[in-house]
């Protein structure tokens, strides 16, 4: 058990009034010592707070005032200040087995923690779900949850997570239904496993027992270089055109019998089968938009100005290991990062230019700044090329192209843009012209790191870093574009 750190206090707040202090600790909140963020924001919402503080080894009481449900204006470090609940499955498909060897120690731990679920989007199987845990999501109204089910039928569950709790588990879904806990379910399809016909189970039961779902993504298996499983492989074409297919089928029932489309299948199905992308209003407001649903239709809504609902991306699969803020609690994934486009030109970082060697003697590096009407080159994996080639010739502009980075960190079918990592990248920009402006997303940051280690400042070429929204994308290519100089 921690306690929470105070890493940041919103000047003029109450908490600030109060002379709550940076690197404060809080030992209780109105007598209490909150488990984790969820319990601190119950606390500190009363309109009399009572902190118990720890400053460099001396306690002190600041007793705040202010209104019900009003902000206190304290940031802590972490979500949960008592331990994670670790998962005690074993699946085939998990891909924190097939992480490269060498990583930050935190990347390799494996939750199924309800909590994060609800804070963060994770997905929890429900296999250490207990009945303390049911009510207290019942009586803070936890809602909603995010549940893996990968298939229904019991048996199956059970040697896909390698546990057998698998196949009860599923007894706290219809638990958390019944109180009507919101619930968006995923199944990550492995061909040969849970595809075909156990997908088409899978679906049939869900609406029979479990319709009351607010929404099932159907996601494709990564398979990265370091799998072990040797049955374990990425989807034919033909096998994700069935998926497509079967998901589109069920969609037309779902509608039919519940009034909404309830199943998705993610972007990847549709680059992967080279099928086109549903019409926006498919996808029923982008509900699973973070597990990758509907991404595409997002981004070229909000880069055409057709939407001015920004949905950028969470702070993504691994981002609560190193303490990234919780919904509602979130900084932003880069200190670099403008929400509203690119940094601007005399915000971005120098680029270095090669020392001269003359007469035996070495010069310092000179400092140069890409100019203005510099050519743009957009970095992007190898699936966000697909969704974003048709967008960027849409603009018939010469002076912006895609930068590709090939993943060979995690290699395999891996080409999601938020898993891009700053050694891949360093090794495209290496031989890519020197005084062009570079926009790099930053989904695939957490803080100003990369998931390899590597940081923003580790690579050889200065990057702008972009807010992973189709919006912001287009602000940074219009902010100091040849036809538009003003900034």
């Amino acid at each position: 058990m921690s306690l929470p750190q105070v890493i940041a206090v919103q000047p003029d707040s109450p908490a600030a009034q109060a002379g709550v202090v940076v690197g404060d600790t809080l030992v209780a909140i109105n007598g209490e010592q909150p488990r984790d963020v969820i319990q601190y924001q119950l606390l500190v919402d009363e309109p009399a707070v009572s902190l118990e503080v720890d400053r460099g080894g001396l306690d002190r009481t600041i007793s705040i005032s202010k209104q019900d449900g009003e902000p206190l204006g304290i940031e802590v470090h972490s979500a949960l200040f008592d331990q994670v609940r670790t998962c005690d499955n074993h699946c085939s498909f998990c891909f924190i087995y097939q992480l490269p060897k060498g990583m930050r120690k935190s990347l390799y731990l494996k939750d199924d923690d309800f909590r994060l679920s609800f804070l963060y989007g994770n997905f929890t199987t429900l296999t250490r779900f207990t009945e303390a845990d049911l009510e207290r999501v019942i009586t803070e109204r936890l809602s909603p949850l995010y549940v893996s089910l990968h298939a229904t039928d019991r048996q199956i569950r059970t040697d896909m997570l390698r546990n057998r709790r698998g196949a009860t588990s599923l007894r706290w879904l219809r638990a958390l239904l019944d109180h009507g806990v919101g619930v968006h379910g995923q199944v990550v399809v492995c061909p040969g496993v849970n595809d075909a016909d156990v997908l088409e189970d899978t679906l049939s039961t869900v609406l029979d027992e479990y319709s009351e779902l607010e929404s099932l993504a159907i996601v494709p298996l990564g398979v990265s270089d370091h799998s072990n499983e040797p049955d374990m492989r990425p989807h034919t074409v033909a096998e994700a055109k069935a998926v497509v297919d079967m998901v589109e089928r069920w969609q037309a029932t779902f509608l039919r019998v519940l009034g909404h489309r309830l199943v998705f299948a993610a972007d990847e199905y549709y680059l992967l089968a080279g099928v086109s992308f549903p019409p926006a209003e498919t996808y029923e407001g982008f509900e699973m938009h973070e597990d990758g649903i509907g991404m595409a239709r997002t981004f070229e809504l909000e880069f055409s100005g057709e939407t001015d609902n920004k949905t950028t991306p969470k702070a993504g699969f691994f981002a609560w290991v190193d303490g990234a803020p919780a919904e509602g609690y979130r900084a932003q994934r880069s200190s670099q990062t403008s929400g509203c486009g690119s940094m601007s030109f005399e915000q971005s970082a120098p680029q270095v230019a090669e020392p001269v060697t003359t007469g035996g003697q070495t010069s310092a590096p000179i400092q140069l700044r890409p100019s203005r009407r510099a050519p743009v080159g957009v970095l992007t994996g190898s699936y966000g090329a697909q969704v974003l080639q048709p967008l960027l010739d849409s603009l018939e502009r010469d002076d912006v192209r895609l930068v590709v980075v090939p993943n060979k960190f995690f290699g395999g079918n891996i080409g999601v843009t938020g898993l891009m990592v700053g050694e891949d990248i360093a090794a495209v920009l290496r031989s890519e012209p020197s005084g062009h402006r570079y926009l790099l997303p930053d989904v695939c940051l957490s803080g100003d790191t990369f998931l390899d280690g590597t940081t923003i400042d580790d690579l050889p070429k200065p990057v702008e870093v972009v807010s992973t929204d189709g919006a912001a994308l287009r602000s940074a290519l219009q902010h100091l574009s040849p036809s538009n100089p003003q900034t």
